[in-house]
C-alpha cells in the first residue's frame, strides 16, 4: 500500500499520488497516460483525473502497480474497478493487469480460443484472476516469452492443469515446464498460434503470433508513446543485441496489426503500416 509520507514531491496536489517505492516499470503510464508521467526515473501524478474515465484508468493503474506505489489520500473505487480485469483489448484478447514485481511489472495477457485458452506471461497470482479465468473457460496453455516474466506461472499451471511453454534456453526459470521449445524454427502448437523464436533479449526469447493479427512481444519490442514509433532497447538486452536485431528483421516475414509487449506501450496499426514501422525500426537500429 502506498505511503502518503513517502509521496514524491513532484506529484501534483490531489487525491492520487505515487510514492518513493516506484520502480518506474511504466505500467501506470500505459494505463492512464493523462494522469501519470515520468521524471527523474520515476512515475508521478502529472495531472489529477478530470473525469470519470480518467479516474477509472488511474484506479486501474493503482491496482496493476506491481509495487503498490500508487495511492489515494481519500476515497477511491478500487473494489469496483477490480471487476474490470482482465480488461478486453479486442476480440477475445485481454490485458490481465495486476502486474507482478517478480517480472519488474511486466504485462500479461489472456486469449480465449475454441481449442483452449492461453495465458501469455504471468500476472500476480490472485483469487480474482483465478475466478475470472475460470468464468472465461480456464487456461490450457501458459506461454512464457522468456525467463524474466514467468512470475507466478507455476501457481496458475497448478490450479488449471495448464501446460507451460518456454524455450529450453530459458527453461531454468521454469525447469519443470511441460513444453520446452528447441531450436529456432517457427512452430504451430495449435491452430491460429505461431511461436517465433526471437533470441536477443535473452537466449530463449520467443514471441507469439495469434490469428496473424496479435503479436505478443515480451521484451523484444514495444511502441514509443512519445515518438510514435516501434522501439527496442539495447541497454536491457541481456544476451546478444546483434541477434535481437536479426530477430526483429525476421518478423518482416509475418503479418500482424497489434504489438502487445511485456514492457512498454501496446499499439494497433493497419498491417501494412505495421510492416513499414517494423522496417523503420530495423533501419534505425542497424548500426547500433
Amino acid at each position: 500500500m502506498a505511503d502518503p509520507n513517502k509521496r514524491l514531491p513532484n506529484n501534483v496536489p490531489g487525491n492520487f499520488f505515487v510514492d518513493a517505492t516506484c520502480i518506474n516499470c511504466d505500467t501506470c503510464r500505459q494505463l492512464a497516460t493523462k494522469v501519470f508521467g515520468e521524471a527523474h526515473g520515476l512515475s508521478f501524478v502529472k495531472s489529477q483525473p478530470h473525469n470519470e474515465d480518467e479516474s477509472r484508468n488511474a484506479t486501474r493503474a493503482l491496482l496493476s502497480c506491481p509495487t503498490g506505489s500508487i495511492g489515494t489520500t481519500g476515497a477511491n473505487k478500487a473494489k469496483e474497478v477490480m471487476g474490470d480485469f482482465p480488461i478486453s483489448i479486442d476480440n477475445g484478447v485481454y490485458y490481465c493487469g495486476f502486474n507482478s514485481p517478480k517480472s519488474f511489472g511486466g504485462n500479461s495477457y489472456f486469449v480465449t480460443h475454441d481449442s483452449g485458452n492461453w495465458l501469455i506471461d504471468s500476472p500476480k497470482f490472485l483469487p480474482h484472476l483465478v475466478s475470472r479465468f475460470k468464468e472465461l473457460g480456464g487456461v490450457k496453455y501458459i506461454f512464457l516469452t522468456h525467463r524474466d516474466d514467468v512470475a507466478d506461472a507455476e501457481q496458475y499451471a497448478e490450479v488449471f492443469g495448464a501446460q507451460r511453454i518456454i524455450h529450453e534456453a530459458d527453461a531454468s526459470a521454469q525447469a519443470d515446464a511441460e513444453i520446452q521449445l528447441r531450436g529456432h524454427e517457427v512452430s504451430k502448437l495449435e491452430k491460429d498460434f505461431l511461436i517465433i523464436p526471437t533470441p536477443g533479449h535473452t537466449r530463449g526469447h520467443c514471441v507469439l503470433l495469434y490469428d496473424n493479427k496479435y503479436l505478443f512481444t515480451g521484451d523484444h519490442m514495444a511502441f514509443d508513446r512519445d515518438k510514435q514509433e516501434l522501439e527496442a532497447w539495447p541497454d536491457v538486452c541481456w544476451y546478444d543485441w546483434d541477434k535481437q536485431k536479426a530477430s526483429i528483421e525476421r518478423l518482416a516475414d509475418f503479418s500482424f496489426e497489434w504489438v502487445l509487449p511485456g514492457h512498454g506501450q501496446q499499439v494497433h496499426l493497419p498491417a501494412e503500416r505495421m510492416r513499414q514501422e517494423l522496417a523503420a525500426l530495423s533501419k534505425r537500429i542497424a548500426k547500433t
